[in-house]
């Protein structure tokens, strides 16, 4: 029942008075005229009563408000819960009467507290919204009208937005604590979520209060609809980053055989050129076209399918790039470009093949990753296999490559050969599909192979085999020793040379001895050493002396080059002369090079002549060369003698003269003398002078 404000107020100014009035007048009074009773609390003992003897006191039930109260005894219960929304003010009158029938009224006036017994009420506690994918951020979803709460007691609202799904929550969120309206936070991606659930609390208490709080929810249901944002993907494309927004397509290649017209779409790799809407549930149609790289309109590529199609033969072996476009029909904006290369290469007339069906080979079990398999029964060749193919005058096929099929336990190489991918633990066989193919071509052959994993104990001593790290180990132990032993060998050669001075220089000039010795015969050196019978009597008119500045050994001197007697009648005679001249250059070198330094080279030749030495030989440079002379050559008379010998003899020293001069290549300017001793000799004696300048420039021979 609704109390008018006025009387209301009037009832609670006048109160007092007729309480005292009545506790004056009366024989019944009450403890508190005006009690405050909590809502929704009953029963509750509102007041206390006291009654006079001879007077009694009852609820007046001609007001509303009493059905809620009752007396017991001497006190005044409210029996009935009271809702403070509903009735804030409860009036009760109470009549007190006497003996004779008198009565007066008790008015109390009970005020209801308000409790916080009521929760928030949400007007639509389910939403849905349906959301474009490309809605700019910021953009109103659910507005504040459709989200605020009410409370029944008149509580302020505390709101909170969060969300069912992981990691959406950063997309949707609420204006404010107390305003619940739901804005876009972050820009939206269907290929992340294509819906969200978000749950809006109402609370009449703050969240870090600690009364009783009571709440309220709301449920809105967000469905992102898709929008044509991307362009169109060529595939197969592989994503970045497993973003699902971004996938990236490898560029097509294909090959076509020059002078040749293809009349079905070209075979590409990895796969014919296709595009598709990235945003399926739009699945915009998308067509093809070249617009670049096409030289001479050789291809055309089909609209609708993206087939790629010859127009013309190819005469060049020049490679194609083509530029391939996929566009959206309902929006040219959205396109893509991928790159087509076409290869031009020869016709292969043959397909490649292996010469066996099957192939065997056997592993050991336990060998480490990268082992070879090696051939069943002969476990040290390693497995090799090998397509062959026509096309080749040797049959192979320099483009092929080679993979295996169902197995990850080996792998292969670009040369054919087995090995193991991972430790084999134990033993069994395996069986492997091979594969050949050409590169170019793209055609295939295939084979099998059979591998034995065996144990490593059922193998002999003389099988032992060794693995490919084992053999590296091995070469590189063996280049080595060879390193060092080449600088071994280079150290003593390097030593040698200074110890024997320089060996190539010494039979250099042995054979150039041995060559001039041959060529140019100095027949008084002949007859001389080993005179003949015939010829004594000649030889005892021409017998010639030699003399040099500084003596020189003599016939002793020349023995100890030989070992025997034998050796030296064994030797040429028109050698001897040289083959002295170079032993003496030999010890001379030999000396200079003990002392270390260059010596200075002291003539060993004389002007004067031993005239008085019957049988006594000699051959010299002179000092001083007379200017007039030039390349003449002088014979001083000592001795008489026949014109014709002389003559005979000073060719024959000319030819000696030269034959020194020939083998005197060491570039020393020095004079060398030689000297024989002909003991049997008892002819007068004749001098021959031989003078050479420094320079080389001419010669004089004087024969006295």
């Amino acid at each position: 029942m609704a109390i008018p404000h006025w009387l209301l107020m009037s009832a609670l100014f006048l109160l007092p008075l007729l309480a005292q009035i009545s506790a004056q007048e009366l024989g019944c009074s009450v403890s508190n005229n005006n009690p405050s009773v909590p809502e929704n609390q009953c029963p509750y003992v509102v007041a206390t009563i006291r009654v006079q003897p001879g007077f009694t006191l009852t609820i007046d039930p001609n007001f509303p408000d009493g059905q809620f109260f009752t007396i017991e005894g001497s006190e005044l219960r409210l029996t009935k819960c009271v809702d403070y929304e509903e009735d804030p003010v409860l009036l009760v009158y109470l009549t007190c009467k006497d003996s004779a029938g008198q009565s007066d009224s008790l008015q109390i006036l009970i005020t209801i507290l308000n409790e916080n017994d009521n929760p928030p009420v949400f007007r639509q506690p389910n939403i849905t919204r349906d959301v474009p994918e490309d809605t700019e951020v910021d953009t109103v979803i659910v507005a504040r009208e459709e989200v605020t709460a009410s409370d029944a007691d008149l509580d302020t609202i505390y709101y909170e937005l969060t969300t069912t799904e992981q990691n959406t929550d950063s997309y949707f969120a609420i204006r404010g604590v107390n305003n619940p309206e739901i804005y876009l936070q972050t820009a939206l991606d269907y290929d992340k979520f294509n819906s969200a659930t978000l749950l809006l609390y109402a609370r009449d208490r703050p969240v870090t209060s600690s009364e009783a709080t009571n709440t309220a929810t709301a449920t809105i249901t967000i469905t992102i609809k898709q929008s044509d944002t991307r362009a169109p993907w060529f595939l197969p494309c592989t994503q970045l980053h497993n973003d699902a927004s971004v996938c990236i397509s490898s560029p097509y290649s294909g090959r076509v055989n020059i002078s040749e017209m293809a009349t079905a779409p070209l075979l590409l790799e990895p796969g014919p050129i296709y595009a598709v809407d990235p945003d399926y549930t739009i699945n915009d149609r998308i067509v093809y076209r070249i617009v670049g790289g096409n030289t001479n309109e050789v291809f055309s590529v089909d609209a609708d399918t993206g087939n790629l199609t010859m127009n013309k033969i190819v005469t060049s072996p020049d490679s194609f790039l083509l530029q391939v476009m996929a566009t959206q029909v309902s929006n040219i904006r959205k396109y893509s470009v991928a790159t087509v290369e076409i290869k031009v290469i020869n016709k292969s007339n043959f397909p490649p093949y292996f010469e066996k069906g099957v192939y065997n080979g056997m592993v050991f079990v336990g060998l480490p990753q990268g082992s070879f398999v090696y051939q069943a029964g002969d476990p040290s060749t390693p497995l090799v296999i090998t397509a062959m193919d026509q096309d080749f005058p040797d049959k192979v096929n320099p483009n092929m490559e080679y993979y295996l099929k169902n197995s990850t336990d080996f792998i292969i190489t670009r040369d054919g050969l087995i090995l193991t991918n991972k430790v084999l633990e134990s033993p069994g066989t395996v069986t492997i599909q091979a594969v050949g193919k050409d590169v170019l071509s793209l055609q295939e052959a295939s084979t099998i192979i059979v591998v034995e994993v065996i144990l490593a104990t059922a193998v002999t001593p003389s099988d032992k085999m060794y693995t490919a790290q084992d053999m590296a180990i091995l070469g590189g132990t063996l280049a080595a020793l060879l390193l060092i032993a080449l600088v071994f060998l280079g150290v003593l050669i390097w030593k040698s040379s200074r110890w024997y001075r320089k060996p190539f220089k010494y039979l250099v000039k042995k054979k150039v001895s041995k060559e001039i010795s041959g060529g140019h015969q100095n027949k008084y050196y002949q007859e001389d050493e080993e005179p003949d019978v015939s010829t004594k009597q000649h030889e005892t008119s021409e017998t010639s002396s030699v003399r040099a500045e500084t003596p020189v050994p003599e016939q002793p001197a020349l023995a100890s080059h030989f070992s025997s007697a034998e050796e030296t009648e064994s030797l040429p005679k028109s050698s001897i002369a040289s083959t002295v001249i170079f032993d003496q250059e030999e010890e001379e070198e030999e000396k200079e090079e003990e002392a270390g330094q260059e010596k200075e080279v002291k003539s060993i030749l004389k002007t004067d002549r031993h005239v008085a030495d019957d049988g006594y030989k000699a051959v010299w440079f002179k000092t001083d060369v007379d200017p007039e002379a030039g390349e003449r050559v002088q014979v001083i008379e000592d001795n008489a003698a026949d014109d014709d010998n002389d003559d005979d003899s000073d060719q024959d020293l000319q030819k000696n003269e030269e034959e020194e001069e020939g083998s005197d290549t060491d570039g020393h300017h020095r004079g060398l003398g030689v000297s024989f001793s002909s003991e049997s000799s008892s002819l007068p004696a004749a001098e021959v002078t031989v003078n050479m300048s420094h320079t080389g420039a001419g010669t004089d021979v004087t024969e006295i």
